[in-house]
Protein backbone atom coordinates (compact mmCIF):
# COMPACT_ATOMS: atom_id res chain seq x y z
CA UNK A 1 0.00 0.00 0.00
CA UNK A 2 1.08 3.53 -0.67
CA UNK A 3 0.08 6.86 0.81
CA UNK A 4 1.50 10.37 0.57
CA UNK A 5 3.79 12.30 2.89
CA UNK A 6 4.25 16.07 3.05
CA UNK A 7 7.40 17.30 1.36
CA UNK A 8 8.88 20.80 1.29
CA UNK A 9 11.40 22.18 -1.16
CA UNK A 10 11.61 25.54 0.58
CA UNK A 11 9.88 27.50 3.35
CA UNK A 12 7.06 28.90 1.19
CA UNK A 13 4.33 26.72 2.75
CA UNK A 14 4.99 28.35 6.13
CA UNK A 15 4.15 31.69 4.53
CA UNK A 16 1.20 30.81 2.30
CA UNK A 17 -0.80 28.58 4.68
CA UNK A 18 -2.19 29.62 8.06
CA UNK A 19 -1.00 26.24 9.37
CA UNK A 20 1.65 24.40 7.36
CA UNK A 21 1.83 20.61 7.50
CA UNK A 22 4.98 19.15 9.01
CA UNK A 23 7.52 17.62 6.62
CA UNK A 24 7.02 13.86 6.49
CA UNK A 25 3.53 13.70 7.95
CA UNK A 26 0.93 11.59 6.18
CA UNK A 27 -1.47 13.56 3.97
CA UNK A 28 -4.78 13.21 2.21
CA UNK A 29 -6.65 15.57 -0.09
CA UNK A 30 -8.73 17.08 2.71
CA UNK A 31 -11.28 18.55 0.33
CA UNK A 32 -13.96 17.87 2.95
CA UNK A 33 -12.89 21.09 4.69
CA UNK A 34 -14.23 23.10 1.77
CA UNK A 35 -17.51 21.27 1.11
CA UNK A 36 -19.68 24.19 2.22
CA UNK A 37 -17.43 27.06 1.12
CA UNK A 38 -18.43 29.83 -1.26
CA UNK A 39 -16.44 32.49 -3.10
CA UNK A 40 -16.80 34.68 0.01
CA UNK A 41 -14.64 32.20 1.96
CA UNK A 42 -11.80 32.34 -0.56
CA UNK A 43 -9.40 35.03 0.50
CA UNK A 44 -5.83 35.19 1.74
CA UNK A 45 -4.32 32.06 3.23
CA UNK A 46 -7.68 30.28 3.21
CA UNK A 47 -7.77 30.72 -0.58
CA UNK A 48 -4.32 29.14 -0.88
CA UNK A 49 -5.32 26.19 1.32
CA UNK A 50 -8.41 25.70 -0.83
CA UNK A 51 -6.62 26.09 -4.15
CA UNK A 52 -3.56 23.91 -3.61
CA UNK A 53 -3.29 22.43 -0.12
CA UNK A 54 -3.06 18.77 0.85
CA UNK A 55 -4.23 18.03 4.42
CA UNK A 56 -1.71 16.80 6.99
CA UNK A 57 -3.30 14.14 9.18
CA UNK A 58 -1.23 14.94 12.28
CA UNK A 59 -1.22 18.75 12.31
CA UNK A 60 -4.31 19.50 10.18
CA UNK A 61 -1.91 21.77 8.31
CA UNK A 62 -1.62 22.20 4.56
CA UNK A 63 1.22 21.45 2.16
CA UNK A 64 1.66 22.06 -1.57
CA UNK A 65 3.57 18.89 -2.51
CA UNK A 66 3.24 15.30 -1.34
CA UNK A 67 5.43 12.32 -2.21
CA UNK A 68 4.07 8.81 -2.65
CA UNK A 69 5.63 6.27 -0.31
CA UNK A 70 4.88 2.91 1.28
CA UNK A 71 2.60 2.76 4.33
CA UNK A 72 1.91 -0.14 6.67
CA UNK A 73 -1.60 -1.40 7.47
CA UNK A 74 -1.14 -0.60 11.18
CA UNK A 75 -0.36 3.01 10.26
CA UNK A 76 -3.56 3.20 8.20
CA UNK A 77 -5.57 2.14 11.25
CA UNK A 78 -3.90 4.79 13.42
CA UNK A 79 -4.41 7.49 10.77
CA UNK A 80 -8.06 6.53 10.38
CA UNK A 81 -8.59 6.91 14.12
CA UNK A 82 -6.77 10.25 14.07
CA UNK A 83 -8.96 11.57 11.23
CA UNK A 84 -12.13 10.28 12.90
CA UNK A 85 -11.21 12.22 16.04
CA UNK A 86 -10.56 15.31 13.88
CA UNK A 87 -14.13 14.99 12.55
CA UNK A 88 -15.44 14.88 16.13
CA UNK A 89 -13.33 17.82 17.31
CA UNK A 90 -13.77 20.16 14.34
CA UNK A 91 -16.84 19.06 12.38
CA UNK A 92 -19.31 17.98 15.04
CA UNK A 93 -19.36 14.23 14.45
CA UNK A 94 -21.17 12.65 17.42
CA UNK A 95 -18.25 10.35 18.30
CA UNK A 96 -15.19 8.67 16.80
CA UNK A 97 -17.08 5.44 16.09
CA UNK A 98 -19.63 7.31 13.97
CA UNK A 99 -16.89 9.29 12.19
CA UNK A 100 -14.60 6.33 11.52
CA UNK A 101 -16.32 5.06 8.32
CA UNK A 102 -16.09 8.53 6.77
CA UNK A 103 -12.44 8.83 7.84
CA UNK A 104 -11.70 5.38 6.41
CA UNK A 105 -13.27 6.39 3.08
CA UNK A 106 -11.17 9.58 2.90
CA UNK A 107 -8.00 7.59 3.49
CA UNK A 108 -9.08 4.82 1.10
CA UNK A 109 -9.49 7.40 -1.68
CA UNK A 110 -5.94 8.67 -1.08
CA UNK A 111 -4.55 5.12 -0.97
CA UNK A 112 -6.24 4.48 -4.31
CA UNK A 113 -4.75 7.64 -5.81
CA UNK A 114 -1.25 6.79 -4.55
CA UNK A 115 -1.31 3.11 -5.54
CA UNK A 116 -1.33 4.14 -9.21
CA UNK A 117 2.12 5.73 -8.87
CA UNK A 118 5.73 4.75 -8.23
CA UNK A 119 7.37 5.58 -4.93
CA UNK A 120 8.71 9.16 -4.79
CA UNK A 121 6.17 10.41 -7.31
CA UNK A 122 5.14 13.95 -6.39
CA UNK A 123 1.51 14.99 -6.44
CA UNK A 124 -0.16 18.39 -6.39
CA UNK A 125 -3.83 19.21 -6.06
CA UNK A 126 -5.81 22.04 -7.64
CA UNK A 127 -9.33 22.89 -6.54
CA UNK A 128 -12.03 25.11 -7.93
CA UNK A 129 -15.56 25.93 -6.90
CA UNK A 130 -18.18 24.86 -9.42
CA UNK A 131 -21.98 25.11 -9.32
CA UNK A 132 -22.05 21.46 -8.21
CA UNK A 133 -19.40 21.87 -5.51
CA UNK A 134 -15.64 21.57 -5.17
CA UNK A 135 -13.76 20.03 -8.10
CA UNK A 136 -10.30 18.57 -7.51
CA UNK A 137 -7.66 17.82 -10.12
CA UNK A 138 -4.30 16.19 -9.49
CA UNK A 139 -0.96 16.75 -11.16
CA UNK A 140 1.62 13.97 -11.18
CA UNK A 141 5.35 14.64 -11.28
CA UNK A 142 7.17 11.40 -11.97
CA UNK A 143 10.38 10.69 -10.04
CA UNK A 144 13.44 11.65 -12.01
CA UNK A 145 16.56 9.52 -12.04
CA UNK A 146 19.61 11.50 -11.03
CA UNK A 147 22.62 11.06 -13.26
CA UNK A 148 26.11 11.09 -11.82
CA UNK A 149 26.89 14.26 -13.77
CA UNK A 150 24.45 16.12 -11.52
CA UNK A 151 26.64 15.45 -8.50
CA UNK A 152 30.16 14.85 -9.74
CA UNK A 153 32.67 17.64 -10.11
CA UNK A 154 34.53 17.18 -13.35
CA UNK A 155 38.09 18.30 -13.72
CA UNK A 156 41.66 17.30 -13.20
CA UNK A 157 42.99 17.34 -9.66
CA UNK A 158 46.55 17.66 -11.04
CA UNK A 159 45.99 21.14 -12.48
Amino acid sequence: MQLARAIHFDESDTRVYANAARTGEWCISGGFEFSDWSEADLSGKARQAFANGWFGLETSGRVTFVAVTQVEAAEIETLTDLLAQHFVTYYGAPDAAAARPVAAEEIRQMLELCDDHDANTLLTVARELTPSGVREAYRVIEPQGAGLEQFAVHGDLEE
